[in-house]
């Protein structure tokens, strides 16, 4: 049975584990703009949608998560939706061996570059405020893979950020560090779960090995203010 919490994810993350991280209301929250454009909602109500509103003054996008679509009234415009899976790891497996080494403020140019040229998902400036990264680097010392955490709820932290220069595929290096991020949340008494594009079949396989069993789809809606 899937815990609801994570039926609503990014709420339960912005209320408990990174208020820190947020601003917002009783109905509607968001992370700090240079954190991420990730936003969430209590329910699916008027107020908590006029208070989504709100925080989208800026006129910046806004990304959210939902077990099922979500009916968005008017004043918000959705720019994009799609559908994603979300997995959750009850016992993490080893990974490959490789030489995995902890990323730090000095390393986010880098991580800016390979995020934007892969494409895992939201990454910002301020993104490693959320939690730990670490990285495979190439024997020339570029910026390989990299993989991190970013929602922390009540029972869960998520694993984010998996991605591999396009040159470096092929070697394991995901597996390697998506086992080694779960491992970490898993020896602190939280369950790792992740989120992944329904078609990426081989990121599909790469979580399976580590222990990552499929627990439900997740609608992602990115939305603006009209």
């Amino acid at each position: 049975m899937i815990d609801q919490v994570l039926d609503n994810p990014i709420w339960h993350s912005l209320v408990t584990g990174h208020r820190a991280l947020s601003r917002g209301g009783e109905l509607a929250r968001r992370f700090d703009r240079k954190v991420s454009p990730l936003m969430g909602i209590r329910e699916e109500s008027a107020g908590a949608f006029a208070e989504l509103r709100g925080l989208l003054g800026d006129g910046g996008p806004g990304v959210l998560f939902s077990r099922g679509p979500l009916r968005v009234p008017g004043g918000l415009k959705v720019i994009k939706s799609m559908t994603i899976l979300q997995m959750v790891c009850p016992a993490p497996r080893p990974g490959p061996g490789a030489e995995i080494v902890r990323l730090g403020r000095e390393d986010v140019p880098e991580m800016l570059a390979l995020t934007a040229a892969t494409g895992p998902g939201p990454f910002s400036e301020d993104t490693i405020e959320m939690g730990r990264y670490y990285g495979i680097r190439s024997e020339d010392g570029r910026l390989a893979a990299m993989a991190g955490e970013r929602l922390l709820l009540d029972g869960y932290q998520e694993v984010s950020a998996v991605c591999t220069d396009p040159a470096f595929r092929g070697k394991g290096y995901a597996q390697a560090l998506v086992a080694k991020v779960a491992g970490q949340i898993a020896a602190e008494g939280l369950t790792p779960f992740l989120h992944v594009k329904t078609q990426n079949a081989s990121a599909v396989a790469a979580y399976e090995r580590v222990g990552f069993e499929t627990c439900g789809e997740t609608v992602v809606t990115v939305v603006v203010s009209e």
